[in-house]
């Protein structure tokens, strides 16, 4: 009698790959591993957003002009403080790669000398901001714009510090996993900003009115607490005793450390710098066209910010994952990795595009009430909703890339996409073809496209080729 199972055995038992798992599933497996990572990041890069935009709105209803000052100040003061941020990232790349290698004094230690290297380079910053506050009046802006840009140039400058020292520290706790820690600390900072705001923006409890000035004494004084509290937890928090506990050996100030922090935070501060110092210029560019136009660009730019934090926590996720498995030397580990998070950015920004499409004429009427502004804002929201998709990408490539320790070839690629294609289209739909901001944004169009499509394919190749 012919025996049904005979057929299946000899498949079985044969070369055939019908009975392996599908590698959609290991896909999708690995995408939930890195969402519940980055999750409590993604959650603390919004708050940190929200802060901006609670600003941004605040100040925003007092009058556009100010809200302009706000963009312009925005604008100049990225360019130096993502540097710094490069920086802090590269505190969470070694201090996983040493978790992933069970060595707790090399995370002591590459966390002592890399929060130090963003203190030094805040201070720097800070410094620079404060006596280099006159260039708002040599960008072309308008004089009332440039006028409140000054005196807040300043104090964001100095509130800097405390920001770049909570994110070294926020990076350690990040790259051991703990990314809660950030989130909820950058959660509270919100109701926390908002109250401060409502004081010194609009002068309560006996205070003066300070408008734009005052919602920097209130960005400044957050962003202590902030520094503050992740600091006590940090000294004092049972788990991180282990790290306290060599100290004595490990928290020492090397060259070579040092030299390997700087060998993946610049060119990381450089990706970064040079994707939001195209944005920043772009800003400027803009503004020299009007007031107008320089405030639907920081309400389009606000929204666009705030969704690509979302990204920004996917790559830091996939980076400290990827960066992990690198300290184990496990490279089919990190292809599945980078495949999950690719899949993950490319469902997110699909969310995105239908999100600012759909609701792209409502999203203004939270920054401003100018019909004006609002129809401008909402036409720029469609171009935004159309890079989405490249911008998710890209973020999680160039993570994924960071997480190999391979920086140098994506650094050039980011800086080819933004000014070499970005911007050159950009200035040309916008001031040639007299199309306005629009022009600019279908220079970021084109820009992301580029950056997207190279990024990913460096690291399909980088990570095949170790298999």
């Amino acid at each position: 009698m012919w025996d049904m199972r005979r057929p299946l055995q000899i498949l079985k038992s044969s070369n055939i790959q019908i009975f392996k798992s599908p590698p959609l599933p290991t896909v999708f497996k690995e995408a939930k591993r890195t969402w519940q990572l980055s999750l409590p990041i993604i959650l603390a890069e919004l708050s940190q957003v929200g802060l901006g935009l609670i600003d941004t709105a605040m100040v925003g209803a007092i009058s556009y002009r100010q809200l302009a000052a706000a963009a312009l100040v925005n604008s100049v003061i990225n360019i130096p403080f993502v540097l710094g941020v490069g920086l802090a990232l590269s505190i969470s790349q070694n201090v996983s790669m040493a978790h992933g290698r069970r060595d707790a004094p090399l995370v002591s230690h590459y966390f002592y000398n890399g929060f130090w290297l963003c203190a030094i380079t805040a201070l720097l910053i800070a410094v620079a901001m404060h006596l280099g506050s006159g260039i708002v009046f040599h960008l072309g802006q308008d004089a009332a714009v440039a006028a409140y840009a000054q005196p807040y140039l300043k104090i964001m400058g100095w509130s800097l510090v405390p920001m770049l020292l909570f994110m070294a520290m926020r990076q350690f706790t990040d790259g051991l996993e703990h990314t809660r820690i950030g989130m909820v600390l950058s959660i509270a900072a919100l109701p926390t900003n908002a109250l401060l705001n409502w004081v010194f923006i609009y002068g309560h409890w006996g205070l003066p009115r300070l408008e734009l000035f005052g919602a920097g004494i209130a960005t400044l004084l957050t962003r202590l607490l902030m520094f503050l509290s992740i600091g006590f937890l940090v000294l004092y928090q049972r788990r991180f005793r282990r790290y306290r506990q060599v100290s004595s050996r490990q928290w020492k100030l090397k060259k070579e450390t040092l030299r390997s922090l700087l060998r993946i935070g610049i060119p990381s501060s450089l990706q970064i710098g040079m994707e939001s110092g195209a944005f920043a210029v772009s800003g400027i560019l803009i503004g020299t066209i009007g007031a107008l136009e320089q405030a639907a660009h920081q309400i389009a730019l606000s929204f666009a910010a705030f969704t690509f934090m979302v990204s920004m926590g996917l790559s830091q996720g996939g980076a400290i994952r990827a960066s992990n498995a690198w300290g184990r030397n496990d490279w089919g580990a990190i292809r599945r990795i980078g495949k999950g998070n690719v899949v993950s950015a490319l469902a997110y920004g699909a969310f995105c595009v239908l999100l600012f499409s759909v609701f792209r004429y409502s999203l203004p009427a939270f920054f401003t009430n100018d019909a004006a502004v609002m129809a401008l804002a909402a036409y720029l929201l469609l171009f935004a909703a159309i890079f989405q998709l490249s911008d998710a990408t890209q973020a999680v490539a160039v993570g994924l890339l960071r997480g190999i320790k391979d920086v140098k070839i994506p650094t050039l690629y980011v800086a080819m996409a933004y000014w070499l294609i970005g911007i050159p289209i950009g200035c040309l739909m916008a001031f040639y073809f007299k199309m306005g901001a629009a022009g600019m944004w279908i220079g970021f169009v084109a820009g992301l496209t580029f950056s997207s499509l190279m990024l990913n394919r460096r690291f399909l190749r980088m990570s095949k080729r170790q298999l």
